[in-house]
């Protein structure tokens, strides 16, 4: 079998697996993976800091450098079945393209890593050092029971970590930083036959929005690193409660991405000072950050970056390219930790988190033989 069917065949199976958030259950996945590894050879542990969220550890070898391979198995939802062509939760190959729902973001990765660990177990584990594989849950809400969870209990330290993500087989060594914050007003409910006797909540909304467009977003869409750019995006806006009231209440959530030089704490301070701006009384409005981490730059001295720049030519034959991440990895959490982050994988970052979710089959084993060769040159294999 070659290695682009063993790869389609694993990623079939973990297809077939729900591991959708909503709810986020990653049990069932999980133990698949966790036996496959455990068969192949791992020490493998299945821990969960909040059901049902598990998360799968497998090691081999032992000391340094800790080489961690990263990929969640958590996938979005379905959001209306109609607009797939195929079964969502079955694998369909057409057009020379697998799909799926998390067949880009983030199966594919998965099973590429999956495939990875076999074979590194079927030359008998690294010569020097460890490597190690997670796969975890709670990616794709931001939380903070998976890989941070493993993180923060110390359960993998890594000397390098390798995320999976959807990146065309380049590399990805600088990364923005993500975070929400939310933004409420308060006012005074009325009659809305009598709406002058009100204070409305929403109009309050309305112009510290204003504010946010005129004193903040100019800046933003002025600050870039290479072709990273610095965003906020409006996602979430509720309030009120009948039409005919006047609202005291209103809510928003800001999507904010920070270049790696802008920390979590100056850019709430940029928003508080922005709406400020706006001239609402004091008291009537509130910034509270919901959840943030800044973002990273690794070396390109790094002999992990150098590893993989050579491989990447090496196997496609072609120049590394810059490529920038659209979303936010879990290597995230790490950013503190003065260690090599990189993401890495097969697909397209634009075809995930889609209907008819896909990722190219011809990418599966390029992307499997660049990272084999980087633990070949970085730790070095028994057979």
């Amino acid at each position: 079998m070659s290695i682009s069917d063993a790869i389609l065949d694993i990623l079939r199976d973990l297809i077939s697996i729900p591991s959708h958030y909503p709810p986020g259950d990653t049990k069932a996945i999980c133990a698949y993976t966790a036996d496959r590894l455990a068969a192949a050879g791992y020490r493998t542990d299945t821990v969960s800091n909040t059901a049902p969220v598990d998360n799968v550890i497998a090691r081999m070898g032992s000391g340094s450098p800790s080489i961690v391979f990263n990929a969640h198995v958590d996938t979005v939802a379905v959001s209306d079945r109609t607009l797939w062509d195929s079964d969502p939760f079955a694998a369909s190959v057409r057009d020379g393209k697998l799909y799926g729902l998390g067949a880009g973001n983030c199966k594919a990765s998965m099973a590429v890593q999956i495939w990875l660990a076999e074979e590194i177990a079927r030359r008998g584990g690294p010569k020097a050092g460890e490597v190690v594989f997670t796969f975890v849950g709670d990616e794709e809400r931001l939380g903070p029971d998976g890989l941070a969870y493993l993180r923060q209990t110390g359960l993998v330290t890594p000397d390098v970590l390798i995320c999976g993500a959807q990146t065309g087989l380049q590399i990805i060594t600088k990364e923005r930083g993500v975070m929400w914050v939310e933004l409420t007003t308060t006012g005074t409910s009325a009659h809305a036959g009598e709406p002058q006797h009100g204070d409305n909540a929403i109009d309050r909304m309305v112009r510290l929005v204003g504010a946010l467009d005129r004193n903040l977003r100019p800046m933003l869409n002025a600050r870039t690193d290479g072709l990273l750019q610095s965003t906020m995006s409006v996602g979430i806006i509720a309030g009120g409660t009948n039409t005919n009231a006047v609202p005291s209440h209103c809510r928003l959530e800001i999507d904010r991405r920070l270049l790696p030089s802008e920390t979590v704490d100056g850019a709430v301070e940029e928003i508080a000072a922005a709406v400020a701006g706006a001239g609402e009384p004091e008291g009537s409005w509130g910034v509270k950050l919901l959840t943030g981490t800044k973002g990273f730059s690794s070396s390109d001295d790094a002999p992990a970056i150098a590893a993989f720049r050579g491989s990447i030519e090496k196997i496609t034959g072609a120049p590394v390219r810059e490529v920038v991440a659209v979303g936010a990895s879990d290597a995230r959490h790490f950013v503190d930790d003065g260690i090599v982050l990189l993401s890495f994988g097969p697909g397209d970052a634009h075809d995930g988190h889609k209907e008819n979710e896909s990722v190219p089959v011809a990418e599966f084993e390029p992307a499997a033989l660049i990272q084999l060769s980087v633990i070949e040159e970085l730790l070095g294999l028994k057979n």
